[in-house]
């Protein structure tokens, strides 16, 4: 678990900070300019004294790394200050950042108040798991913030949010729901994810937890595994004791994945942030594409609300082709430039409809409840040249068009 230190002083902008924060706190070995790969399970120590202080947390060091490792804290340390938190603890998974502190704040008989949108991961958690466990789940449709509120002022102990949603980006008001949260005394969570620290920070927002699957946006690579937690000392620390207790720690060479593809997430999120606005507003413009789910046009219902909390609108979009599931299965093989898998953030373009990505462990009427067309296409835009994006979209569409006629 990473803190910051007190004499820290001003931070840097955050493309500085992607680049440098948590590889100069600690010397690296041997004046290595990059942050090595520490793979020991274990950390040993010449007396009992020292091993006691540092198991006491009296001192600095590492034991076990199940519990703590230098290069997943490297990992915590950046995404820390990028989030402008006191305290960050990692995981295996962006579910395993989910699950471990909804399982570490809620207990048999108190309410968490979350949304209908949430990723299908998440949803399983709330309709499926914490019931099991005597947890009430009260599930709000997304944007009615006076049902929020009034599920909220019944009393919780937990408030969760995700904003912008997965995979219909829908935009929520973090700082007016955390206000009535905290009229409460509850406890606001937000998944992060889809902005990425460099579009919007929940914690200046009112949120006392800010949540990221670091396998999207944070690596940007698809090629590392990982979730993160950011917030105050206190909290992140409850969180950090669940999880070290559980098991479900970052490995080291993950953390270097994901440290390395974060020192280019400010370049990558700026290049994709204005080619999904290009690519939302062609889309718009296409007979064949129904409806276009995106922040930052001005059509989007939450456009205000989005204006108001990020400084982006972000890399993800998604939209309905003519003719559903049957004109998609036609659409998405046909593109050449774009990966159908379930994955996004990344630096190559995704896509694929929510039936095999975010919400595939839902059932089609569980989907259609959430609001989710089977017909609709999750977007995840790339770092690639716009021009041949939407050359390859109109393609496609074009194509599609042509075989359902």
């Amino acid at each position: 678990m990473s803190n910051h230190k007190t004499h820290q002083s001003a931070l840097p902008n955050q493309s500085t900070q992607c680049v440098w924060s948590g590889e100069t706190e600690h010397a690296l070995y041997e004046g290595a300019t990059q942050q090595p790969v520490v793979h020991s399970v274990s950390f040993a120590y010449q007396n009992i004294d020292d091993w006691h202080a540092v198991a006491l947390e009296q001192a600095e060091g590492h034991i076990y790394t199940r519990n703590t490792n230098p290069t997943v804290r490297a990992f915590e340390d950046k995404v820390r200050d990028l989030e402008g938190a006191a305290a960050a603890t990692s995981f295996s998974s962006g579910m395993a950042a989910i699950s471990n502190t909804l399982y570490t704040f809620l207990r048999p008989g108190e309410r968490v108040v979350s949304i209908k949108d949430s990723y299908g991961g998440t949803n399983k958690l709330f309709t499926e798991f914490l019931p099991a466990i005597d947890i009430d789940v009260r599930l709000c449709d997304t944007t009615d913030y006076a049902g929020i509120e009034a599920a909220v002022n019944q009393g919780c102990r937990l408030l969760y949010l995700e904003s912008p949603t997965n995979p219909t980006v829908k935009i929520i008001d973090i700082e007016r729901l955390a206000k009535a949260a905290k009229a409460v005394g509850a406890l606001v969570v937000v998944d992060n994810t889809f902005a990425t620290p460099i579009n919007q920070n929940p914690l200046q927002l009112g949120a006392d937890i800010v949540i990221h699957s670091a396998t999207k946006y944070l690596g940007g690579h698809a090629d590392a595994l990982g979730g993160i937690a950011c917030g105050s000392r206190d909290l992140i620390k409850k969180i950090y004791h669940f999880r070290e207790i559980n098991g479900a720690a970052l490995a080291p060479m993950d953390a270097y994945s994901l440290l390395r593809g974060m020192k280019t997430l400010s370049l990558r999120i700026d290049r994709q942030n204005r080619n999904a606005l290009i690519i939302a507003n062609w889309l718009l413009q296409q007979p064949m594409v129904e409806q276009v789910n995106y922040p930052g046009l001005p059509t989007h219902p939450n456009h205000d609300v989005a204006r108001k909390q990020m400084r982006g609108f972000g890399g993800m979009l998604s939209f309905s082709v003519a003719g559903g599931l049957d004109a998609i299965k036609e659409f998405l093989p046909r593109l050449r430039y774009a990966h159908m898998a379930a994955n996004l953030g990344c630096v190559e373009t995704v896509v694929g409809p929510p039936l095999v990505t975010s919400h595939v462990e839902c059932t089609t009427e569980e989907r259609a409840a959430a609001g989710i067309p089977e017909g609709l296409v999750r977007y995840s835009t790339g770092i690639e040249d716009v021009e041949d994006l939407l050359a390859d979209l109109e393609q496609a569409l074009c194509n599609t068009s042509r075989t359902n006629r």
